[in-house]
């Protein structure tokens, strides 16, 4: 009986054979229902392994990497070389997925796509067109009978990836905004109310009528909030598709080595012109040497069967080109 009782207890004691081991990740809520995606489908493949990711924002992202409060961060806006040195450690920006900000609205009696020229959305965000009857926008639509409605501008509360892609937009398409706002994960709004996360700004939109705002496509899509196509560079209206994405990613004809790109506005006049690659911040040399084998492993499963996933989440795939790429960074990673 003894001998049973110290088996029992030796086996309540013991520690597990295989131990469970926890990345922790934070930062942009552009990519996060594809992440949400990644990280599940990896752990079903590894059980011991867990990846637990909070979706604040490219900017608590970037700080949190920075901080090394993190195993990885994530970011839609690159790092600037300002915060690569603040970092302590190398930073590695290994592009995921393609996706799309679009201008999402909540227009009572408008259920048809609405266009957006370059001038126009300017003009809306800098809090000059202000309501939705505005001759700009009537020109622009025809045809469409538009309320007189004051429009209510959404923006991003908090430091956002999505923020930077679309003020990066904005200040490539109008001197007066790149004079007056620039780009950035955050910027001093000349209008509008806050809204946290794209999750934030995409429950505004879909409860204040007359309102208009910016999210990740998906966003839209899975929250049935009505979107609109833009005038691209080559002056051709676009709704955001896969295919305008990936026509935009197309456009760069020499990638850099460290994958710090801008595809806003890109030629072509198949490109949506407010398109743009995310990223994952991954320090070079983990503290863990274990965790840094799991983070390449991790990135190299990404950018081959993860890519399978991106499409029915209203993401493009990375090109294959730019795959192989990645695949070369992530021997870095220790």
């Amino acid at each position: 009986m003894r001998r049973i009782t110290l088996l029992l207890w030796c086996a309540l004691v013991a520690p597990p054979a295989f131990g469970q081991t926890t990345l922790n990740g934070a930062g942009a809520t552009f990519p996060y229902p594809i992440y949400s995606k990644w990280f599940s489908e990896y752990h079903k493949l590894h059980p011991d392994i867990q990846i637990n990711y909070q979706s604040i924002g490219s900017g608590g992202g970037i700080r949190q990497v920075i901080a090394g409060t993190v195993d990885f961060g994530a970011s839609d806006g690159p790092m600037t070389d300002d915060q690569l040195k603040e970092a302590k450690i190398k930073i590695l920006h290994a592009p995921t997925v393609l996706g799309a900000d679009v201008p999402a609205y909540n227009i009572p009696g408008v259920t048809g796509e609405l266009k957006f020229t370059p001038q126009v959305l300017a003009g809306i965000f800098l809090g000059k067109i202000t309501n939705w009857n505005d001759k700009a926008i009537a020109a622009a639509n025809p045809g469409v009978t538009l309320p007189n409605q004051d429009i209510i501008v959404v923006h991003r509360s908090d430091g956002s990836g999505t923020t930077y892609i679309f003020t990066d937009y904005l200040a490539k398409v109008s001197p007066e905004w790149q004079s007056q706002v620039g780009k950035g994960t955050s910027v001093k709004w000349p209008t509008g109310i806050g809204g946290k996360g794209n999750e934030g700004v995409a429950g505004s939109i879909r409860t204040l009528p007359g309102s208009i705002g910016y999210v990740e496509l998906v966003y839209a899509v899975q929250n049935n909030i009505a979107y609109g196509s833009i005038r691209n560079s080559a002056g051709v209206f676009l709704k955001a598709s896969l295919e305008g994405v990936t026509a935009a990613a197309a456009s760069v004809a020499s990638m850099p080595a460290d994958f710090r790109v801008s595809i806003t506005n890109a030629p072509g006049k198949d490109a949506y012109p407010i398109s743009s690659f995310t990223w994952l911040l991954i320090p070079a040399q983990s503290k863990d040497p274990a965790k840094g084998k799991i983070l390449a492993d991790f990135l190299n499963w990404m950018v081959t069967d993860g890519q399978k996933m991106a499409a029915p989440l209203s993401y493009a795939p990375l090109p294959d080109s730019i795959a192989e790429k990645v695949k070369e960074e992530i021997k870095q990673v220790r």
